[in-house]
């Protein structure tokens, strides 16, 4: 495939060229407020922080992802602790490992 440009020939047809570093990219279009297109233009533009506005927006929901999972662990912890055979069994294993030196049978 060849395109012209300037008046000139581009030759844009490069089967081997190797694209696996680059992540595939999904274009999306979300409506945000002002404020939130602000904060994050204003984060992309702080140094070291992140390399554009797109990046901003990935750490941003990773984070949050992560909190999300951290909460539902939380509460999955939590029904565990009322729970009479995780607690068995959580006192078994300490039982085992009452002595930290020794391990179990």
């Amino acid at each position: 495939m060849s395109g012209e440009r300037g008046g000139g020939r581009i030759d844009t047809s490069y089967p081997d060229v190797d694209t696996a570093a680059m992540p595939p990219k999904t274009k999306r279009t979300y409506n945000l407020s002002p404020a939130t297109v602000h904060r994050v233009r204003e984060l992309a533009d702080l140094p070291g922080l992140a390399r554009s506005q797109d990046e901003v927006v990935e750490l941003a929901v990773e984070r949050f992802y992560l909190e999300v999972l951290a909460r539902e662990e939380a509460v999955t912890w939590e029904a565990a602790a009322d729970d009479p055979s995780f607690k068995a069994e959580m006192n078994g294993i300490a039982h085992a490992f009452r002595d930290g030196e020794a391990w179990p049978a």
